[in-house]
């Protein structure tokens, strides 16, 4: 179990770090695109805030212990803190590269759910992935 309890921590810092990130990046754009991207970023810093509460909520449900300090956040999280120079579309890309390692890591941590028969955390998972990847296929496409 120990292994699913790092696996979920590791997603919680990640979501901490991104939620910080979205949030620099609500508050930094610029340009032509500034309402449609500032109200974009608020609305997935919104939705990442429940999931970072959920998994952290779900590991203390397990008998997990969720890190909650941003020195061990940056310590195990897989994301990449903004650098603060990204222009609109860098921030774009930035955002679809981080749901795109989250939806990699999340398959590995359902996997290990899954093999514990935790249906509850697999099924917390899921929802998470089919938003993911709806996000990632919008970016993509606003990228292209």
């Amino acid at each position: 179990m120990e292994k699913l309890y790092q696996a979920l921590n590791k997603q919680v810092a990640n979501f901490s770090v991104l939620f910080t990130k979205l949030h620099h990046f609500h508050w930094y754009v610029t340009g032509p695109q500034f309402y449609p991207l500032h109200a974009k970023f608020e609305e997935f810093y919104d939705e990442v805030n429940e999931v970072y509460d959920a998994f952290a909520e779900r590991l203390l449900m397990i008998g997990g212990q969720p890190v909650s300090n941003l020195k061990g956040y940056l310590a195990i999280t897989s994301l990449k803190e903004a650098s603060g120079v990204e222009k609109p579309e860098e921030m774009l890309q930035h955002i679809l590269d981080d749901f795109k390692l989250l939806v990699i890591e999340l398959k590995e941590v359902l996997k290990l759910a899954q093999e514990f028969e935790d249906e509850v955390t697999a099924d917390l998972i899921i929802q998470t992935l089919s938003s993911l990847e709806k996000h990632i296929w919008m970016l993509s496409f606003t990228l292209k």
